[in-house]
Protein backbone atom coordinates (compact mmCIF):
# COMPACT_ATOMS: atom_id res chain seq x y z
CA UNK A 1 0.00 0.00 0.00
CA UNK A 2 2.81 2.36 0.76
CA UNK A 3 4.28 1.75 -2.68
CA UNK A 4 1.00 2.40 -4.41
CA UNK A 5 0.54 5.72 -2.54
CA UNK A 6 4.11 6.68 -3.38
CA UNK A 7 3.62 5.83 -7.07
CA UNK A 8 0.30 7.73 -7.16
CA UNK A 9 1.94 10.79 -5.61
CA UNK A 10 4.84 10.73 -8.11
CA UNK A 11 2.42 10.37 -11.01
CA UNK A 12 0.29 13.24 -9.70
CA UNK A 13 3.31 15.53 -9.35
CA UNK A 14 4.60 14.52 -12.79
CA UNK A 15 1.28 15.14 -14.47
CA UNK A 16 0.75 18.47 -12.78
CA UNK A 17 4.24 19.64 -13.75
CA UNK A 18 3.86 18.51 -17.33
CA UNK A 19 0.36 19.90 -17.67
CA UNK A 20 1.39 23.50 -17.03
CA UNK A 21 2.22 25.63 -20.02
CA UNK A 22 4.78 28.37 -19.79
CA UNK A 23 3.55 31.88 -20.28
CA UNK A 24 4.90 33.34 -23.49
CA UNK A 25 7.52 36.08 -23.18
CA UNK A 26 6.09 39.54 -23.70
CA UNK A 27 6.58 40.98 -27.14
CA UNK A 28 9.41 43.49 -27.36
CA UNK A 29 8.35 47.10 -27.23
CA UNK A 30 8.22 48.80 -30.60
CA UNK A 31 11.09 51.15 -31.33
CA UNK A 32 10.14 54.76 -30.95
CA UNK A 33 12.39 57.21 -32.65
CA UNK A 34 13.31 60.29 -30.69
CA UNK A 35 11.91 63.45 -32.20
CA UNK A 36 14.38 65.51 -34.10
CA UNK A 37 15.88 68.21 -31.96
CA UNK A 38 17.33 70.39 -34.67
CA UNK A 39 14.73 73.08 -34.07
CA UNK A 40 15.44 73.05 -30.33
CA UNK A 41 19.18 73.33 -30.94
CA UNK A 42 18.69 76.26 -33.28
CA UNK A 43 16.41 77.96 -30.76
CA UNK A 44 19.01 77.47 -28.03
CA UNK A 45 21.74 78.95 -30.24
CA UNK A 46 19.53 81.94 -31.01
CA UNK A 47 18.87 82.38 -27.31
CA UNK A 48 22.61 82.34 -26.54
CA UNK A 49 23.27 84.93 -29.25
CA UNK A 50 20.49 87.15 -27.90
CA UNK A 51 21.90 86.86 -24.39
CA UNK A 52 25.36 87.86 -25.63
CA UNK A 53 23.95 90.90 -27.44
CA UNK A 54 21.99 91.90 -24.35
CA UNK A 55 25.11 91.60 -22.19
CA UNK A 56 27.10 93.83 -24.55
CA UNK A 57 24.35 96.43 -24.63
CA UNK A 58 24.02 96.32 -20.84
CA UNK A 59 27.75 96.93 -20.51
CA UNK A 60 27.56 99.91 -22.83
CA UNK A 61 24.63 101.40 -20.93
CA UNK A 62 26.44 100.88 -17.64
CA UNK A 63 29.51 102.68 -18.97
CA UNK A 64 27.38 105.57 -20.21
CA UNK A 65 25.61 105.83 -16.86
CA UNK A 66 28.84 105.54 -14.87
CA UNK A 67 30.50 108.52 -16.57
CA UNK A 68 28.22 111.22 -15.06
CA UNK A 69 28.38 109.51 -11.68
CA UNK A 70 32.17 109.48 -11.80
CA UNK A 71 32.24 113.17 -12.77
CA UNK A 72 29.93 114.04 -9.88
CA UNK A 73 32.12 112.07 -7.49
CA UNK A 74 35.23 113.90 -8.74
CA UNK A 75 33.51 117.26 -8.25
CA UNK A 76 32.41 116.32 -4.74
CA UNK A 77 35.93 115.16 -3.88
CA UNK A 78 37.43 118.41 -5.16
CA UNK A 79 34.99 120.43 -3.06
CA UNK A 80 35.87 118.32 -0.02
CA UNK A 81 39.58 118.98 -0.57
CA UNK A 82 38.93 122.73 -0.90
CA UNK A 83 36.88 122.74 2.29
CA UNK A 84 39.62 120.83 4.13
CA UNK A 85 42.25 123.35 2.94
CA UNK A 86 40.09 126.27 4.09
CA UNK A 87 39.57 124.66 7.48
CA UNK A 88 43.31 124.03 7.82
CA UNK A 89 44.09 127.65 6.97
CA UNK A 90 41.59 128.91 9.52
CA UNK A 91 42.98 126.55 12.16
CA UNK A 92 46.52 127.74 11.40
CA UNK A 93 45.44 131.38 11.71
CA UNK A 94 43.70 130.65 15.01
CA UNK A 95 46.83 128.92 16.32
CA UNK A 96 48.97 131.92 15.39
CA UNK A 97 46.56 134.25 17.17
CA UNK A 98 46.73 132.07 20.26
CA UNK A 99 50.55 132.26 20.32
CA UNK A 100 50.63 136.04 20.06
CA UNK A 101 51.26 137.76 23.40
CA UNK A 102 48.13 138.93 25.03
CA UNK A 103 47.63 142.66 25.48
CA UNK A 104 48.10 143.77 29.08
CA UNK A 105 44.98 144.01 31.08
CA UNK A 106 43.85 147.56 31.84
CA UNK A 107 44.83 148.77 35.28
CA UNK A 108 42.14 148.90 37.95
CA UNK A 109 41.40 152.21 39.49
Amino acid sequence: MNKSILIAAILAVGLSACGKTETPAPAPAPKVEAPKVDAAVEAAKASVDAAKDAAVKTGEVAKDAASPVADAAKDAAAKSVDAAKDAAAKTDAAAKDAKAPAAPAPAKK
